[in-house]
């Protein structure tokens, strides 16, 4: 059974959050800093080797290090600013996109659903209704219809032309919206989870977290001729991700899937995914993949990183470290409770 209140829980972040994988755009490289004596020891070698060859250059990446650092540091104080900005000056272009409705969701999907929340569900009776990938455990259904793709990103377009503030999703996407900010996570995103995804990722992903995912970070990216055409091979800070192409007009850019980050990345294989409007794609966040750039046109993806504090509160998926608790700003935060995340004590788990 499932039911939709998370609220009541404290999330918070690990303290990880302000020292590990800060990414440097300018050498596709994830690092970690403590102390720049910490990051000349650990990086010096590496980022010679990658064209960082002069004093100015690695200067110029202590500098975006630190920026990064502090940014993390206010980041949830200046995401309550923005969000406070938004609700009282935006005014939105659709406001029923904001309020998820059934039949903005495609009929396959939804029988999909109905079936994993059925008594006799299992995950070889689910794989009849879904798509699987050759990349491994990689899955692929309808999610939305075609009009309500289309309102989503004449919403998110009109969002994107006015002047209220705007927070980027993460390190590696300069072109996107956080979906909190926005004012979906209570009345869209939330529901999504809770009602028609979790169900899903209960049957396919039991082993990573699938069963309780308690909470999530929604947000969007933009691929887009002369900005992010591409995103470099990743792994989520997330126990299961979905990957909705919405549109518009593009060629190119397909996903590609490799294993799970813990396999040498010299061991490992990668199997192109094709994006499909309205479609969605779900993995393992721990699994790694990428973006190949697009060659034309624009593509905006919904993403929705969903989290199970029973898995995380255990180990850190970003530190792999026993996870050091902070305050996380409110809402959501990165997922972690200080509870022991069982079944049990969670009432919007999916049970079966």
């Amino acid at each position: 059974m499932l039911n939709g209140d998370c609220s009541v829980e404290t999330f918070y972040i690990c303290s990880c959050f302000c020292t590990d994988n800060i990414f440097l755009e300018d050498y596709k490289l994830h690092v970690r800093y403590v102390s720049e004596d910490q990051f000349r020891w650990d990086y010096k070698n590496v980022l010679t080797t990658l064209g960082c060859t002069t004093a100015a250059h690695f200067e110029s990446v202590l500098t975006k290090v630190h920026a990064e650092v502090e940014r993390r540091k206010s980041l949830a104080v200046k995401s309550e600013e923005r969000t406070a900005y938004i609700k009282n000056h935006y005014k939105p272009l659709h406001p029923h996109v904001y309020h998820l409705q059934e039949d903005y969701l495609a009929p396959e999907f939804i029988e999909i659903v109905q079936y994993s929340l059925s008594n006799d569900a299992t995950m070889d009776g689910l794989l009849k209704l879904i798509q699987s990938e050759t990349a491994p455990r990689v899955y692929r259904f309808p999610v939305f219809t075609i009009n309500f793709c289309h309102d989503l990103i004449e919403e998110l377009e009109h969002f994107e032309a006015s002047d209220t503030p705007k927070g980027r999703p993460n390190t590696m996407n300069n072109y996107g919206i956080l979906l909190n900010e926005l004012g979906f996570d209570d009345t869209f995103i939330s529901p999504l989870r809770e009602r028609y995804l979790g169900p899903v990722a209960s049957l396919l992903y039991p082993d990573c977290g699938g069963q309780c995912l308690d909470s999530h970070k929604a947000f969007v990216v933009k691929y887009a001729m002369n900005e992010d055409l591409d995103l470099t091979y990743h792994y989520d800070n997330a126990e299961v991700t979905l990957n909705v192409s919405l549109g518009k007009e593009f060629s190119e850019g397909n996903l590609y899937f490799g294993d799970m980050r813990q396999v040498p990345l010299g061991e490992t294989e990668c199997t192109e995914v094709e994006h499909r409007v309205a479609e969605g794609l779900f993995h393992r966040g721990q699994q790694m993949h990428g973006a190949l750039p697009i060659s034309s046109g624009l593509r905006w993806n919904l993403i929705v990183w969903m989290r199970s504090s029973q898995q995380r509160n255990r180990l850190c998926p970003m530190c792999n470290k026993k996870p050091m608790l902070v305050e996380g700003g409110g809402g959501f935060a990165d997922g972690f409770t200080k509870g022991d995340g069982s079944l049990g004590d969670r009432p919007w788990c999916v049970l079966h």
